[in-house]
């Protein structure tokens, strides 16, 4: 696979798919159970994807599924994803924040 930099993951259709950012070429395709609304992020090398209240985590490289989570006794409703990545951004923007915050209240 080229590098996680020139890769783009979506979902779509129940399916995973890389995508080359310079070519537009498809790198690899995972069909997973599931309806149309798929959710992807990229989290310390793989892609962790929910469809139909079921989580995967694939292998970014070939689009393998690696284990599958059916979330049992919490329906079909869509799984929203926030890895360790989105979780320090978050917080790092809430720490700007604070500090932008306490400089104003000081000036």
């Amino acid at each position: 696979m080229t590098s996680r930099s020139s890769t783009i993951v979506i979902g779509i259709k129940g399916t995973v798919l890389a995508i080359d950012r310079d070519t537009g070429e498809t790198i690899w395709s995972t069909k997973l159970k599931g309806s149309d609304f798929v959710n992807v992020s990229l989290e310390d090398g793989d892609v962790v994807a929910s469809s139909r209240g079921q989580l995967y985590r694939l292998d970014a490289s070939t689009g393998e599924i690696r284990w599958c989570n059916d979330l049992p006794g919490l329906g079909w409703g869509i799984v929203a994803i926030a890895g360790a990545s989105q979780a320090a951004a978050v917080a790092e923007k809430q720490r700007q924040d604070a500090q932008r915050a306490a400089a104003a209240a000081s000036a």
